[in-house]
């Protein structure tokens, strides 16, 4: 790809059009342009936020300390998802400054300013709402009110080339912030891959056969009534083609050692699933096995790479699955259990680190906060504004316009995207709100 001379503006082109000085004018254009427009006035204080923002920022560091105290995995979680949130706005950033563009703030939150200082031409601070972070690039589009000195320096005057490397480098960092955690996972630990059978996690609260039997948590069913448990055999379907009362032999391990115990069979009583009431019964919770196999250097940097295809791939239906209004009303109706559908936030995905760190330790982690890199970074190039995909369809859109214009630019009216964007901030918002009340109400 190669990165050209800026153009001149255009003669006779204003940025932006006439725009009356009111709130929905300042949010519209705070919406299109990613994040605040306002700059820091001349001789401000640091403390942007005064006493408030001493309190705000207080409260802040206070619920990391408490995280940290209570569960050091999820604060690790945590401090895994800040470092990103930073790095994705680097990318930005970089390539901002890099290409010659004009770059006035970066920022980590949103909202009323909490801590700032000036460095050259760019404010550097925190803000109040930790929901991310964004770096002010002027003149992101017509409705971004510039100096007529800086417009030589706005994205909106950049090449394609340009404008296209900048808005993607926030999910490009993304990609390599999981090829790095991979490949640190992979290089150290090896690759973690599914092994038969099925471990037991807990007893039903009822009458239980198998604890009856003298099976214990953490035992490993191998096979039930000589079926083979394996990722295509759950354990209940193999219960499940006994009848009530029928005694089958459970082929377990447990302490390395295989062992073999006859269970008696009792009935579902269907309190978790009626669909199955009636229905021979083991009375277990379970959940598939694991084992972590060694690699060498040379194939854990491969698989480092190749990895983020398939991971890729399912985000991409990830998200298509969740934004389904059908699917999160579902969910919120308790019609629906099915986790690969069920909106979720950040709570939620650090409430389950705390269990994987648990249980697999700092690999675990790690090899979490790589998905969750790939789905952000995916997630993030959706061709939908106010995301940064949205940005760069316009440029692609811009670019395609000025094909036979003998070299003359092409800008969007983005006032015209306003409607369409307000309907995807609002449907956001409800997926937010949605996945938020799921984990707090019914935690993962």
């Amino acid at each position: 790809m190669s990165i050209d001379t800026p153009p001149s503006p255009p003669p006779g082109a204003q940025f932006p059009p006439p725009d009356p000085r009111d709130r929905y004018g300042r949010f519209r254009n705070e919406v299109m342009a990613g994040g605040s427009v306002t700059e820091r006035p001349d001789g401000a204080e640091p403390f942007g936020g005064g006493v408030n923002g001493a309190v705000g920022g207080l409260a802040i560091v206070g619920l990391l300390v408490w995280l940290a105290v209570s569960n050091h995995w999820m604060f690790l979680f945590v401090v895994g998802i800040l470092v990103s949130v930073f790095l994705h706005e680097t990318g930005h950033f970089v390539t901002a400054r890099l290409t010659g563009m004009k770059a006035t703030q970066f920022f980590l939150g949103f909202g009323p300013r909490l801590w700032s200082f000036q460095r050259g031409e760019t404010e550097y601070g925190v803000r109040l709402l930790p929901l991310g972070a964004f770096v002010r690039i002027i003149g992101m589009n017509n409705l971004d009110e510039v100096p007529l000195e800086d417009e030589g320096r706005t994205y909106r005057q950049q090449s394609f080339p340009r404008r296209l490397l900048v808005i993607s480098a926030g999910s490009i960092m993304h990609m390599l912030i999981a090829i790095v955690l991979f490949f640190s996972v992979f290089a150290t630990k090896g690759q973690i891959e599914g092994a038969p059978g099925a471990e037991i996690r807990g007893f039903a609260e009822q009458v239980s056969p198998a604890a009856a039997a003298g099976l214990q948590a953490e035992d490993v069913v191998l096979s039930v009534g000589g079926v083979v448990i394996d990722d295509d055999v759950l354990i209940g379907d193999a219960v499940r083609q006994h009848q009530p009362g029928d005694t089958v032999e459970i082929v377990y391990v447990r302490d390395g050692v295989q062992r073999a115990v006859d269970v008696t069979l009792g009935e579902n009583p269907g309190t978790d699933n009626p669909d199955v009431a009636g229905t021979a019964f083991l009375g277990v919770s379970t959940r598939g096995v694991t084992e972590w196999r060694d690699m060498s250097i040379g194939s854990a940097l491969t698989h480092s790479v190749t990895d983020l295809f398939p991971n890729a791939w399912e985000s991409t239906k990830g998200v298509v699955k969740v934004l389904n209004p059908v699917n999160i009303f579902d969910h919120l109706t308790g019609e629906s259990d099915d986790l690969t559908t069920r909106p979720t936030t950040l709570v939620g995905a650090t409430d389950v680190s705390g269990t994987i760190g648990s249980e697999e330790g700092l690999a675990g982690i790690l090899l979490m906060l790589a998905a969750l890199n790939v789905f952000i970074g995916v997630f993030n190039m959706f061709p939908l504004l106010p995301l940064d995909g949205g940005h760069a369809a316009i440029a692609v859109y811009e670019r395609v316009r000025e094909i036979g214009r003998n070299g003359r630019r092409y800008f969007t009216d983005v006032s015209r995207l306003m409607p369409f964007t307000m309907g995807v901030i609002v449907v956001l918002l409800f997926l937010f709100m949605s996945g938020l009340y799921l984990d707090i109400a019914k935690p993962l």
